[in-house]
């Protein structure tokens, strides 16, 4: 079934489950550059695991994105990410950095300059992608929506505490995160902004 077949309002535990994490593995393959989509908890939940694939020699370089300025931070997301990425031991040489984008569209679009501009995009053959699981599955369509076609993705998902596949339903914060996020996905890919699958 397409995801555009589906109703937000109408989906059992079991369906979101599978809207948003079936098929959401790491391919182990290696790539050109770790792509780490910003948010508010990014520090303590994507970085490590950024830094878990750098230490791992699966890529090269790390790109964070985010330009979102939490918790009255003075900084962007994205330089808080370079910044901690530095303290543990990631060389400034090896990190990229995009501070404008506000929301997960913007990170993708953004990011593309920087990419250019480091490897040039038809180098460019495989992306390491980190979020947390539950927003994996709408990053993901995102990269294959704006993305040029010949770049493939290892989507790595970075999980938090509440909203992993075998936990999200048995908290209030875990649904209301899953639920928004279903419907997310389900209306970007029936006004045509996400490719449907």
């Amino acid at each position: 079934m397409y995801i555009s077949e589906l109703g937000a309002e109408k989906l059992t535990d079991k369906q979101m489950t599978n809207l948003l994490f079936t098929g959401i593995e790491d391919d182990l393959q290696s790539g050109d550059c770790i792509f780490v989509a910003g948010s508010s908890k990014a520090v303590q939940y994507r970085l490590p695991k950024a830094v878990e694939l750098y230490k791992q020699r699966r890529a090269r370089k790390i790109l964070f994105s985010g330009g979102m300025k939490w918790d009255g931070s003075e900084l962007p997301e994205a330089i808080l990410l370079k910044n901690k990425a530095i303290e543990l031991g990631i060389p400034e040489e090896d990190i990229l950095v995009e501070d404008q984008s506000l929301h997960t569209l913007e990170n993708v679009l953004a990011s593309l300059m920087v990419l250019d501009r480091s490897f040039h995009l038809y180098n460019l053959k495989r992306l390491l992608v980190v979020t947390t699981s539950y927003h994996m599955r709408r990053l993901n369509l995102t990269l294959k929506t704006y993305m040029p076609e010949w770049i493939e993705f290892s989507l790595c998902a970075a999980d938090d505490s509440i909203t992993r596949k075998d936990n999200w339903f048995l908290s209030k914060k875990g649904r209301e995160r899953v639920s928004a996020e279903v419907r997310k996905v389900i209306r970007y890919v029936n006004q045509g902004a996400l490719v449907d699958e």
